[in-house]
């Protein structure tokens, strides 16, 4: 099975693998240079930072052979290596779809045996370590559907999302991580590459970096540098505050890096009335830089809400304006969110106008893997269909901590921080919140309804943020399961208890909970001199010198004085 990112699986059906015939199994194929395979115990993963494909190999036969090519073998051969007593067809055949999808490539006759261009093919994680998701012999999970083969956990995340910095320059009414302020225990920027190292070894293929407003930290450039320096490739999210037209060029350059920006209204009222004052003009104008400077399928990502679900049309008709992907994500009742939702989430009705939406467009649009819920509907809509919470996915937040889920920051999902001995990969390997969420779960209350295969009781998140058990029915079921049990959390005794509420808050007001954190402000009074403890906590902006054309550091880089403020923390 091939598709795009780990949140289209299924998504993309694979190129139709051409006939044996087609394929040229007597000559000599290898893993090309921008593709990046990683074992895992039902066979392998490959990664191509170039088309961001990713190709799920689920026949351990096939990974051998894949693995066998490197450079100075033809197809037959490798096959033959792993099967001496013959050439199993579908490895071939498999081995023709890579072709086809630019996973292999041919090496011409001229070259080498294991010419430059080879790519890179290693165990994840440290010599020796164990990896989860190693019950059952290869042979056994051969048959099981993907969702399954996931469900114990992978030897290390295909992608995890990163929050670099709780300073933003916005104050978006749903915001997951409450962000505003910046935490006086971020991660130094040393403390950030030890990551990057980390991730590399443990051939996590790319990193999802947000925030807050990531682009703000000083160092922000040379962190996305070192990741993709060290074949670590870089999502981001921003709000393109500092997408400048030099920034957009150098991005036009790099293949490891993919740029989102968030929008979450096709036209202005709706998405000010979000995000603020002035957000959509300047997303506009960073899609403008980026269309300008060459830089196609960047992501423009929405989260559904009950005032844009209208503007779905609208949404498709900007992305292809400037050659972009339109990724559509669910609203979770986290951080600031949790205050909103009641005003925000989509209807019933809605819901069901979203599910025929996504049905008809699915194919060119992303969602994060983030609607099961609406399985309920009949169709399964393309994608996983599986909470990868400590499973496939995680997030490391700015302090360093290392939550399962990137829509559950609270102490219940935290599994560990990146600070302790071991770093992030003892955490992945033997948090016990990790190992308890790989265990074989069971549907709980929704086991007897006849779309749980699909839906699988929906979001974690969604479901612990409005005091609904972990076992049971999504908040927004589609078959209204969940709304008992709804009622019954909102006419109980201490309802205002039963509900858990975000226990980080860096909101620039006084915020809930145990917030903590220094104020951002831009272009007003600066914080006192007490609470400042860097340039970019009086400014997230720091850095950002208008006397520069455009506002681009010179040279490139972030100035050495700029990091060593922030690596003063």
């Amino acid at each position: 099975m091939t598709t795009r990112s780990v949140e289209a699986a299924a998504r993309v059906p694979a190129a139709r693998p051409p006939g044996v015939e087609e394929f040229d199994a007597g000559a000599v194929w290898r893993v090309p240079g921008q593709v990046a395979m990683r074992p895992e115990s039902f066979g392998a993963l490959l990664y191509h930072f170039g088309t961001r494909r990713l190709s799920f190999l689920k026949d351990p036969r096939l990974a051998e052979a894949v693995a066998r090519l490197d450079g100075g073998r033809t197809a037959l051969e490798a096959c033959r290596a792993t099967e001496p007593a013959g050439v199993p067809a579908q490895v071939l055949a498999g081995l023709a779809t890579l072709a086809a999808t630019g996973m292999l490539e041919r090496v011409p006759a001229a070259a080498p045996a294991g010419a430059s261009g080879a790519g890179q093919i290693v165990p994840a994680g440290p010599a020796g370590a164990h990896r989860p998701g190693g019950a059952g012999s290869a042979v056994a999970r051969r048959g099981m559907p993907l969702a399954d083969r996931f469900a114990s956990g992978l030897a290390a995340p295909i992608c995890l999302t990163w929050e670099l910095t709780y300073a933003c320059n916005l104050a978006c009414v749903h915001c997951l991580s409450s962000s505003g302020r910046r935490d006086p225990g971020e991660l130094s920027t040393a403390e950030c590459l030890r990551v990057i190292e980390e991730l590399q070894a443990m051939q996590v293929f790319y990193v999802n970096i947000g925030g807050g407003e990531p682009t703000v930290r000083p160092d922000f450039w040379d962190i996305v540098d070192y990741a993709t320096d060290h074949r670590v490739g870089v999502k981001f999210s921003t709000n393109g505050v500092r997408i400048t037209r030099a920034r957009a060029a150098r991005l036009a350059r790099n293949d490891y890096v993919d740029v989102q920006i968030s929008l979450d209204g096709a036209t202005a009222p709706v998405n000010d009335a979000v995000r603020g004052q002035g957000s959509h003009a300047l997303a506009v104008a960073a899609m403008e830089r980026l269309a300008e400077a060459g830089v196609t399928g960047f992501k423009i990502s929405v989260v559904a809400t009950r005032h844009n679900i209208g503007q779905l049309d609208a949404f498709k008709a900007l992305a292809d304006r400037y050659a972009a992907t339109l990724r559509i994500t669910r609203l979770r009742p986290a951080g600031r969110g949790a205050d909103s939702w009641a005003d925000l989430h989509p209807m019933p009705g809605q819901q069901r106008v979203l599910y025929d939406w996504l049905l008809a467009h699915g194919e060119g649009v992303l969602t994060g893997d983030s609607f099961f819920h609406l399985a309920g509907y009949g169709q399964a809509l393309p994608g996983l269909n599986l909470c990868g919470a400590g499973r496939v996915v995680c997030l490391i937040d700015p302090v360093g901590d290392v939550y399962a889920c990137p829509f559950a920051i609270h102490d219940r999902f935290r599994a560990g921080t990146v600070r302790d001995p071991g770093g992030f990969w003892r955490v992945w390997a033997d948090s016990e919140l990790f190992s308890e969420l790989r265990r074989p779960q069971t549907g709980g209350a929704c086991s007897s309804c006849s779309a749980y295969d699909t839906c699988r009781g929906g979001c974690m998140a969604a479901k612990f943020f409005t005091g609904l058990p972990l076992d049971g029915p999504d908040p927004e079921c589609v078959r209204g399961n969940a709304e008992p049990a709804l009622a019954a959390v909102a006419a109980g005794p201490d309802a205002a208890l039963a509900v858990p509420r975000p226990d980080r808050d860096h909101s620039r007001t006084a915020g809930r909970g145990r917030g903590r954190g220094v104020p951002v402000v831009i272009g007003r009074t600066p914080p006192s001199p007490r609470t400042a403890v860097s340039a970019c906590v009086a400014d997230p902006l720091a850095g950002f010198d208008a006397a520069v054309p455009d506002g681009e550091v010179p040279g490139g880089r972030v100035p050495a004085g700029q990091t060593r403020l922030h690596e003063e923390h």
